[in-house]
């Protein structure tokens, strides 16, 4: 492995504390398998933001965001609201020229997966915050002529068109952040056609976020180390042989523990561990270009119980890239295990 890898979490804990059953029912964590007995990820900071006049700064990502979650006032087309931003910047708004609209990651990473409605941490200071869908800056590479959204009810995230009208919450950095880069370095109009990034503000004009490496992936003997996050994942994506029950996706992560005792850190990934190998300029899977990946599927399970309705879990669509949720006594999803990459 390369000198530089380094041995630390570089994408964000999703905030569970709780773990449930597949009826919904609050369960101990201890040797359930489930994301809060583990609480991988980059641990949120006590406290978490810092409000300073209008903008509050996340300690945990690095972002700097407006306060007030409606600025716009009313829900906007994605252009208009791209254009909302640059009228912000030239109005120095707030003080500051550097605003944009968040790429995905940036919007999801304000996500807490222990609360609903909003789906943020409990005590954020924002404020004129709707539990409605809100834009990003990234344009859907399954289809150009529409961008991503987040719901601030639940936490999903789909796409929809370009010229629907979503809200808008702009978002600045101080230089660093814990967030991932999305993959995306094209732009595209409203009709989904190409176009020069420069002075676009979309995600693929300003790449934010922590670069990739070069390769991304490295197998190794355990499995396929991705050196962005440092996670291990298997190399067939399929442990099951075909989808499965969220309990059933649980027990065979287990069984392959008990199989491989040298080497039984095997787990069902969160949601934000899954969500961290989506490369957002592909599709058809979304995963970056050479993977090494074998048995790829179309959707998977995570170890993150849906607080929206705690008998359903998260879940990563690999076609399109999205994030949503199955409900769990259903044998809907894949499964595809993960652990933390350490040298030997």
């Amino acid at each position: 492995m390369p000198n530089q890898h380094k041995l630390m979490d570089t994408y964000l804990q999703t905030g569970q504390m709780s773990c449930h059953d597949a009826g919904g029912l609050t369960i101990d964590c201890p040797g359930s398998g489930q994301d809060a007995e583990f609480k991988r990820g980059l641990a949120w900071p006590v406290p978490r933001f810092e409000v300073l006049g209008d903008m509050v700064i996340d300690e945990l990502t690095g972002l700097v965001w407006a306060r007030d979650a409606n600025l716009a006032g009313f829900p906007l087309p994605w252009q208009e609201a791209l254009e909302f931003i640059a009228t912000m910047n030239q109005d120095h708004f707030f003080g500051a020229a550097d605003w944009r609209l968040p790429n995905r990651r940036e919007l999801r990473s304000l996500i807490s997966h222990q609360t609903r409605e909003p789906a943020l941490p409990a005590g954020h200071p924002f404020v004129n915050l709707f539990t409605g869908w809100y834009w990003t800056s990234t344009t859907a590479a399954i289809n150009t002529a529409y961008a991503w959204y987040v719901n601030m009810a639940g936490g999903r995230m789909f796409y929809g068109h370009k010229e629907q009208s979503c809200l808008l919450w702009p978002v600045r950095d101080k230089g660093e952040t814990n967030v991932l880069a999305t993959g995306q370095s094209r732009c595209h109009d409203t009709r989904g056609q190409l176009i020069s990034c420069a002075g676009s503000g979309q995600d693929g004009a300003f790449r934010a976020g922590r670069p990739w490496p070069e390769p991304r992936f490295e197998q190794t003997a355990k499995g396929v180390v991705d050196r962005l996050t440092n996670l291990c994942w298997q190399l067939s994506a399929d442990l099951t042989a075909g989808p499965v029950t969220w309990e059933e996706a649980l027990m065979a992560v287990s069984t392959l523990n008990q199989q491989q005792p040298s080497t039984s850190s095997w787990r069902l990934p969160n949601i934000n561990e899954l969500e961290s190998v989506v490369d957002c300029s592909r599709h058809s899977p979304a995963l970056p270009l050479g993977h090494p990946f074998t048995q790829v599927r179309q959707e998977y399970w995570s170890a993150t119980t849906s607080m929206f309705e705690p008998d359903w879990a998260w879940a990563l669509y690999l076609t399109k890239g999205a994030i949503g949720v199955g409900q769990k006594s259903m044998a809907h999803f894949s499964v595809w295990a993960v652990c933390d990459f350490s040298p030997s």
